[in-house]
C-alpha cells in the first residue's frame, strides 16, 4: 500500500528572493541528538557554513536536543530556500556521518514565511525563548546553542514577544 504524504510546501517560486522565512527542523523521531554539545556546536557550525555560501542571513537560532528553529533571510534576487534547507542537512548528515544514523532529520519541515519585516524580532525572541519555555534555562542568554549571526546577542528581551507559529496554539510549545 503507497501512503501518500500531504504536500506542506508552497509553490516553489514563495522560495526563492529576499524573503524572510522562520523554520522548525525536528530530528527522526524527536531523537535528542542535539543534547550533546559537539553535535550541537557542530550543526551550528555548518550553519554559519551553508549561509554564508547561500547568501542567506541567520538572523536567530536555537538549537534544541530534538529540533532547531531558525529566522532566516535571502540576500539576493536568487536565494533558494529550500536548496538552503537541504544543503545544510546534507552538511551536518556528512559532518557527523561518524557519529549518528545515515539518516537523523526528519524528511520534512516546518516553515512560515513572514509577510512583515517587523515581526522578525518577535519571531527571533520566540525563537531564543524556547530553551526558556522546555525549562533548560531560566534567562534566553544562559542558552550556548542559540544567537544570531546578523545581530549583537545576548541582548535584552523587549517587552512584546507574543509571536506563536501559525501551525501552534498559543497553549502549546515546540
Amino acid at each position: 500500500m503507497i501512503v501518500r504524504r500531504k504536500n506542506i510546501r508552497l509553490s516553489r517560486e514563495k522560495y526563492v528572493g529576499k524573503r524572510i522565512y522562520f523554520i522548525t527542523i525536528c530530528t527522526e523521531e524527536r531523537r535528542r541528538i542535539f543534547q550533546d554539545s559537539a553535535h550541537a556546536n557542530a550543526l551550528i557550525a555548518e550553519l554559519r557554513r551553508v549561509a554564508a555560501r547561500m547568501n542567506v542571513l541567520v538572523h536567530a537560532f536555537c538549537v534544541m536536543p530534538d529540533h532547531v528553529h531558525v529566522l532566516v533571510e535571502g540576500k539576493e534576487a536568487n536565494t533558494d530556500l529550500l536548496k538552503f534547507v537541504t544543503q545544510w542537512k546534507q552538511g551536518t548528515g556528512y559532518v557527523l556521518r561518524q557519529e549518528l544514523p545515515p539518516r537523523f532529520w526528519q524528511r520534512r519541515f516546518y516553515d512560515c514565511v513572514l509577510r512583515r519585516a517587523t515581526d522578525s524580532e518577535s519571531v527571533a525572541w520566540y525563537i531564543w525563548m524556547n530553551p526558556v519555555r522546555k525549562g533548560i534555562v531560566k534567562e534566553p542568554q544562559a542558552y550556548p546553542f542559540s544567537g544570531s549571526f546578523t545581530v549583537e546577542w545576548p541582548r535584552a528581551m523587549p517587552v512584546e514577544r507574543t509571536w506563536v507559529p501559525p501551525w501552534k496554539s498559543a497553549a502549546g510549545t515546540r
